[in-house]
């Protein structure tokens, strides 16, 4: 899995049988940390647990009850997966504007901790709602598809711990032929909704799903779509002058505002609690440039 071709994970939910034990194995590759002992999060009368994604928390199974329509067994279990879907039209990639989520050639989302400086407009550009914030590193924190086992040439950590191979691992394409195939043979067996989600969505999905009961009955949006105000905020990157400091700050207040910034409590305010010395010391060499250069008329 070492080289660029475009992989992929196909996750099949009709071969799930909850055990979330992929959910434990990325917690221990990833030496994230977990509240479940301490009893802090309270029954939700649900399977799912933790209840969503956290900063210490990169993959959640969920749980949903659908009618099966069979009077002795009256109630299916649809088991859908949350974490990074790694976008090909990545929304949290087009609005980070440290640098410090990317694409790489294979297709996975990666980010670099040090060059985040917590502002979470990844969390709210994502169609998806992944990014999370961690405040105990000041930075976001999602799935990176075990990026370090990839270029080893092993397998995301999930994938390597699936007893019933309801998670597979491979080229994109492979994936989706894969996919395809299960999807005929669900719908030859009566449900009628099967189908494949992530094969356009966003571009093209590098976390593919195979949804028994369709993608709705997961969760999971119709046609997502990256947040409009994306296309403004780099519009701006590109403005000179006196007037760039202010609109963007202005801006900014209105993306917040637009996408519900106050997703887990956090405000803009305490977003730039997070930014390093060297980070504000750049931020306002930058708009004292700029106060110079427009009084010089330059």
């Amino acid at each position: 899995m070492a080289n660029t071709k475009e992989v992929a994970m196909l996750f099949d939910s009709s071969h799930c049988t909850g055990c979330k034990g992929c959910q434990v194995a990325c917690k221990q590759w990833n030496m994230l940390p977990s509240k479940l002992g301490l009893n802090e999060n309270k029954f939700s009368g649900t399977y799912q647990n933790p209840p969503d994604l956290n900063g210490d928390t990169r993959l959640v199974m969920t749980f949903d009850e659908k009618e099966s329509g069979n009077k002795y067994q009256p109630i299916n279990f649809a088991i859908g997966r949350r974490s990074c879907y790694h976008c090909t039209d990545a929304a949290c990639v087009a609005i980070c504007s440290s640098g410090a989520l990317y694409k790489k050639e294979n297709g996975v989302v990666a980010y670099d901790t040090d060059k985040c400086n917590g502002c979470t407009y990844c969390q709210s550009a994502c169609p998806f709602d992944v990014p999370r914030f961690r405040p105990m590193d000041g930075c976001v924190d999602k799935c990176t598809l075990c990026i370090d086992r990839l270029e080893e040439g092993g397998i995301p950590a999930c994938v390597k711990t699936c007893q019933p191979e309801a998670l597979k691992f491979g080229p994109r394409d492979e994936m989706i032929a894969l996919g395809q195939k299960r999807v005929e043979f669900l719908k030859k067996k009566g449900f009628d909704k099967a189908e494949l989600y992530g094969v356009n969505e966003m571009g093209g999905l590098h976390v593919l799903q195979v949804c028994q009961f369709g993608h709705e009955a997961y969760g999971l949006p119709t046609d997502p779509k990256p947040n409009k105000m994306i296309g403004m905020m780099n519009a701006m990157r590109t403005v000179t002058g006196v007037g760039t400091a202010a609109v963007l700050a202005g801006l900014a207040v209105s993306f917040v505002a637009a996408t519900g910034y106050r997703r887990e409590k956090v405000t803009v305010e305490e977003a730039k609690k997070h930014w390093t010395p060297e980070q504000r010391a750049t931020a306002d060499r930058e708009v004292k440039e700029l106060l110079e250069k427009e009084a010089s008329g330059k």
